[in-house]
């Protein structure tokens, strides 16, 4: 196990690196520049001051050169300061990355402890009447597009009922937990919706397999109850590939969630990286690039472990 999370962690490592060199020449390519913006906004700015202003930033360089800057003070824990905000990048990321990992953790735990739980119960029948309604449902859910879905939420739940907030993160002086999880109910419920359908059939899928395989078949025949038979035997088993897909959404979800995030105002990781790109903020988008791809990568290793949590002849080596 131990060499199996060295050799993870420096693959993680090498992704990053070249991720990194990816996203900075991609954005480097962008037209403009943040002197270009300030030549711009101040029409008594001479071409010998944007001349100067580059130089001092190291605009003028090559971009193997600028990269290379970049990378050394990055690794000392500099990245830079966000041209939008004028302020730290990391200042910026941090309350984002928080918002976004709130999200991303609810709707996780809660989308799939319903999946599992309406794809066993599906399983057990396929082709019964809950089986039917559930796969409507989850057809449903995988068609409808997540901006659409947000807006039925906000008219029903916010205009019409009243009941929760519409849009944003909560007002100054609100303290108590009620008052900030209130403005985390309809942009999960929205994540939820939209991610149910596809881990539900997958957990479907999988335990119609499983149900249908020789152990399950002699379970049976030694007597064993057919709730001990679902979740000793084949509940275990059929969790592996859900597992898969799981992981896959916690990469998504985490770099993905830009237009819930907009739609109710959550200052998240993806609202950061959108605005940070309209606004040609180049340290704030390339730092929040490479966050939402190190989320990707623990989404994945984690989905690894607990293979080898559930299933003991899975080798991790």
């Amino acid at each position: 196990m131990t060499v199996f999370l060295l050799r993870r962690v420096f693959g993680m490592a090498v992704v990053l690196l070249v991720m990194s060199f990816v996203v900075y020449g991609l954005i480097g390519l962008m037209p403009g520049d943040p002197i270009d913006l300030m030549v711009m906004s101040n029409p008594g700015m001479t071409v010998a001051d944007a001349d100067r202003l580059r130089a001092l930033h190291g605009l003028d360089q090559p971009l193997i050169a600028r990269y290379w800057r970049w990378l050394i003070a990055a690794l000392s824990g500099d990245f830079g300061f966000s041209r939008v905000y004028a302020r730290p990048v990391l200042d910026i990321i941090g309350p984002a990355l928080w918002q976004t990992t709130k999200l991303v953790a609810l709707t996780l735990v809660i989308s799939s402890l319903l999946a599992i739980a309406l794809g066993i119960r599906s399983a057990i029948r396929p082709g019964g009447r809950f089986d039917t309604l559930i796969s409507f449902v989850s057809f449903a859910g995988i068609s409808i597009p997540s901006f659409w879905l947000a807006l039925i939420l906000i008219l029903t739940f916010a205009v019409g009922l009243g009941w929760l907030p519409a849009s944003g993160m909560g007002q100054p002086g609100e303290e108590s937990f009620w008052n900030g999880a209130r403005y985390l109910i309809l942009p999960v419920a929205t994540l939820v919706i939209a991610n149910l359908g596809g881990v539900t059939r997958y957990a479907r899928s999988s335990m119609i397999e499983t149900l249908r395989m020789d152990f399950i078949r002699t379970a049976r025949a030694k007597g064993a109850r057919e709730l001990r038979v679902v979740l000793r035997h084949a509940f275990p088993n059929a969790l592996t590939s859900v597992i898969t897909v799981i992981g896959v959404n916690f990469g998504t979800l985490f770099s993905g969630a830009l237009i819930t995030e907009t739609m109710f105002a959550q200052r998240g990781l993806g609202k950061t990286i959108y605005d940070a790109i309209l606004g040609n903020d180049f340290n704030l988008a390339l730092v929040a690039l490479l966050f939402a791809t190190f989320a990707t990568l623990i989404g994945n290793l984690l989905a690894d472990l607990a293979y080898a949590w559930l299933d003991p002849r899975i080798s991790m080596t």
